[in-house]
């Protein structure tokens, strides 16, 4: 579904992210796991175009998306929640999810309130009110009307209590089973990754330095990369 190859992101003169190679199956989550300053936001905002790549291809579905801006690869099916997740605060939850539509006049999925139904409970409060792990949700809504085939997650549990996390896992898991959806997600959180993820890769210093299946995953060696 996904597929990533020699992947090279430079800030200025700087390489920060070099040669990355990997692939995400239909249906399949992937975890990017690495601590902080090793690249995985940037690499993520260069998949999905906020950050020129310097070298590299990006394939969603045989379609060759590197060269394209990111609203194009939006519309051919890449959707990105970005670290922080990055709320319109001074709008309402409805009016957050709308800005995920391509044309307004279309409606919201009634999935999408099935999923997430504490969306519609709050739908005209403001964004900014919401808890964290309120907005998390409000922003996986908001990329899944979009339709996407893939679904980039930049860092989900920063700055959420463990036992929104451990919604957050049941979640996803629940989105894969429905939509057939391909996840890649950047994480530090093991627990949570060994819960959500069928294969996980380690990246170190811009480099993907491992990869291991759930099955076959070792916590003492990645939380050996995960330390500080």
């Amino acid at each position: 579904m996904l597929e990533v190859r020699d992947f090279t992101v430079s800030y200025g003169e700087s390489e920060v992210v070099h040669q990355v190679g990997f692939e995400a199956g239909e249906g399949e989550i992937l975890a990017v796991m690495g601590r902080n300053g090793m690249g995985k936001s940037t690499l993520f905002k260069s998949l999905i175009g906020i950050l020129p790549s310097r070298a590299g291809s990006l394939k969603l579905a045989g379609t060759d998306l590197a060269s394209m801006p990111s609203h194009q690869r939006v519309a051919h099916g890449l959707a990105y929640v970005p670290q922080g997740r990055m709320v319109f605060p001074a709008l309402t939850v409805m009016e957050n999810v709308l800005t995920g539509l391509r044309n307004r006049k279309d409606n919201i999925p009634e999935e999408i309130f099935s999923l997430f139904p504490i969306l519609r409970d709050m739908a005209n409060r403001k964004a900014g009110n919401l808890s964290g792990g309120q907005q998390q949700q409000l922003v996986i809504a908001r990329a899944l009307v979009t339709n996407p085939k893939v679904l980039l997650l930049d860092e989900p549990t920063e700055g959420i209590q463990p036992s929104i996390i451990k919604d957050l896992a049941r979640l996803l898991i629940e989105i894969k089973k429905l939509r057939g959806l391909t996840i890649v997600v950047s994480e530090q959180v093991l627990s949570f990754a060994l819960e959500i993820a069928d294969r996980l890769l380690v990246i170190e210093r811009g480099h993907i330095v491992d990869e291991m299946t759930r099955a076959n995953a070792d916590a003492a060696t990645l939380g050996r990369y995960l330390s500080v």
